[in-house]
């Protein structure tokens, strides 16, 4: 169990003209990290809407006071922000957090309404253990949808509705074999810093295993999907220190599971697998066919859709690898029947070297592939099973 969080006194803080002037230097320095459109910074990427702002900023230093001007408090923070608790926090901790912010922001003791009413609401959700899972399996941000029209970080699949908004300029820029960038930083001894998840968890690069989800199946199921974090671990992970495999989580779209999700900067994978025997299979956009049978793949188009509405600042795509029983990465043959090949696909089918090749490419091909998302990991850590 981890310490609980630790906020500085309120009443030991400097006045509000100091409250006033570490303001204004925050947001100097949200400008010198996002600079405005049209002047590139040499070898950045440009982020331009609020939303991306925050998440890659993370919640600015305590100040002891609750108002609506506090970005931890607005409709895009997490409850965990707005209560100032990691994503483990356990109950004690959660009741501590918001006593301690609820009488901040209570409008008696000069507070704002609105920000009462989102630590309120932040404490009844996290308090309830089944309330709080729900929530946590919906990959919640916040109640702003973030959809406004409003130009997003990453180049989204064809169908969606994020559209590209990074400019690359002809300065160098970070590879995806560059060591691991954390964004917003881990900071030893930042001002009520209060991390969504510790520096040790951050770092790991596997998050889960495969393990028991119902009664039917299990076993094959299990070995199929360790196959499939063995091939991710020995031939993605190394060649892209920042990407972070998380292994079993809720689909927001039904009842059903996400095997697997590689997450590197701003690019997002979801992989489900299938065991079929060696041999050639024609893929035609709907099913596998082989021999006169046709096998269809497991759906998974329709999570993808669902993650890409929650995670407009990322790039999902979806990928299905179909692995043979002798364990030969380039059998079965998945040959491309489709009638229009040349467009994007929100789920491609693949063997495990089309995997391997076709992951590496999309995860490296980010504008920041040496980046770890730690808002957005946070969120996905929280939707395991």
């Amino acid at each position: 169990m981890s310490a609980p969080t630790v906020f500085p006194d309120p009443l030991l803080l400097p006045a509000f003209s100091v409250f006033r002037r570490r303001s204004s230097l925050h947001e100097s320095k949200l400008r010198r990290i996002l600079p405005v459109p049209g002047t590139p910074s040499p070898g950045t990427d440009v982020v331009r809407t609020r939303a991306d702002k925050l998440a890659l900023q993370g919640c600015p230093p305590w100040t002891g006071r609750f108002n609506t001007k506090d970005e931890c408090l607005t409709e895009s923070s997490s409850h965990y922000q707005v209560l100032r608790v990691a994503v483990t926090a356990t109950e004690k901790e959660i009741k501590v957090a918001y006593r301690r912010a609820a009488r901040l922001a209570h409008p008696d003791h000069g507070g704002d309404p609105a920000a009462f009413r989102r630590v309120t609401s932040a404490y009844e959700t996290l308090i309830d253990p089944q309330r709080r899972k729900a929530y946590d399996r919906s990959y919640a941000a916040g109640t702003a949808n973030g959809t406004d029209g409003e130009p997003h970080f990453d180049a989204p699949p064809a169908g969606s509705r994020a559209s590209a908004t990074v400019h690359k300029t002809a300065g160098a820029r970070n590879t995806a074999g560059d060591p691991p960038v954390y964004v917003p930083p881990y900071t030893p001894g930042a001002d009520g810093g209060v991390p969504l998840i510790p520096l040790a968890q951050a770092s790991q690069q596997v998050h889960g295993m495969p393990r028991k989800r119902g009664i039917f199946g299990a076993e094959a199921r299990i070995q199929r999907e360790m196959r499939t974090v063995q091939l991710l671990t020995r031939q993605v992970l190394p060649a892209i220190p920042a990407a972070r495999l998380i292994n079993g989580l809720e689909s927001p779209a039904d009842n059903s599971h996400i095997d697997h999700a590689v997450l590197s900067g701003y690019r997002l994978a979801l992989i489900g697998s299938m065991l079929l025997p060696k041999g050639a299979y024609a893929w035609d956009g709907r099913t596998l066919n082989h021999g006169g049978r046709s096998i269809a793949p497991p759906q998974l188009a329709h999570v993808v859709r669902a993650m890409q509405d929650i995670f407009p600042e990322l790039n999902v795509t979806g990928w299905t690898v179909v692995l043979s029983p002798g364990g030969n990465l380039h059998e079965p043959v998945i040959d491309n029947h489709r009638r229009s090949p040349g467009a994007l696909e929100s789920v491609r089918i693949v063997n495990a070297a089309g995997l391997v090749r076709g992951v590496k490419e999309f995860l490296a091909s980010g504008p920041a592939p040496n980046t770890v998302n730690v808002p957005v990991l946070a969120r996905l850590l929280r939707g395991m099973h």
